[in-house]
């Protein structure tokens, strides 16, 4: 009986290693509900630490329970990410508790309100640029002067990023719109480092900020815009954000990727 080459890319176990994060820090924003969570339980089953942040300190213990029930470690920071020095402390304590910053999942955002162009309150807008915007580009800017050769940046935008769910929200599509730009520009920019960066495009998926929306509103939705005939599931924004961060995906930068049921083919 021959024994497998261990060089040989398509053995079995160097073929799954290539999907798995074991030796590796990932750090996820926003990770004190919806896809967040997913995302952060995710990188964790696929054998990364993570340390998590969000603004909600409370809900944040809840997801770091569970990933210390998946055998992983785990440090949780309050963290607002329109607030630089709060960008700075996530990443330090990843450094700090866990020895690295190998992995950023930049998922923190918000919808916003809907407002009219027209009437749209200065205020307002600012906020959710400053959130979904610069807030991700903070947090690329604390993880990329710390991370090695090999890493990844995942940013979260949106189908909304490249379309339009013909409801007023010109903040959000914009700031979505700008992470799209933000992640091309860093992968070209840190490509020589060894450091990939690219966005998801989620579509819609059971959150917060879709936990209002009443099943024929859903239904309806469903029936006009998605192929796939059913919300997502936030573990399939969480598989794809693995993919992304793994060496699985090590030729993948630059890239948008939909995770959305078929949303942009109409």
């Amino acid at each position: 009986m021959s024994t497998p080459d261990p060089a040989d890319p398509f053995e079995a176990a160097a073929w799954r290693s290539r999907f798995r994060l074991e030796g590796k820090v990932a750090v996820v924003t926003g990770a004190s509900s919806g896809l967040g969570v997913a995302i952060a339980l995710g990188m964790a089953a696929a054998g990364a630490d993570v340390a998590i942040g969000a603004r909600r300190l409370d809900l944040l213990d809840g997801t770091r329970a569970r990933i210390e029930a998946l055998g992983r470690r785990c440090v949780a920071v309050e963290t607002d990410v329109t607030l630089v020095e709060h960008c700075d402390r996530l990443v330090a304590a990843a450094v700090d508790e866990l020895g690295g910053c190998d992995v950023l999942v930049n998922n923190a955002g918000t919808g916003g309100d809907y407002h009219p162009a027209t009437q749209d309150p200065p205020e307002h807008f600012r906020r959710v640029v400053d959130v979904n915007l610069h807030g991700s580009y903070w947090m690329a800017q604390a993880a990329g002067r710390v991370m090695p050769p090999g890493s990844a940046v995942v940013n979260i935008s949106s189908v909304m990023a490249v379309t339009t769910a013909k409801m007023p929200a010109t903040g959000y599509s914009a700031a979505k719109a700008g992470v799209l730009g933000m992640t091309r520009d860093l992968a070209a920019q840190w490509g020589e480092r060894g450091i990939r960066v690219n966005a998801i495009l989620p579509g819609l998926f059971p959150t917060e900020a879709t936990a209002h929306y009443s099943p024929r509103y859903q239904q309806a939705i469903i029936d006009a815009r998605i192929p796939a005939g059913r919300l997502g599931d936030p573990a399939e924004i969480a598989a794809c954000a693995v993919f992304l961060a793994s060496a699985a995906a090590g030729y993948v930068t630059g890239a948008a990727v939909p995770v959305d049921g078929g949303v942009l083919l109409l």
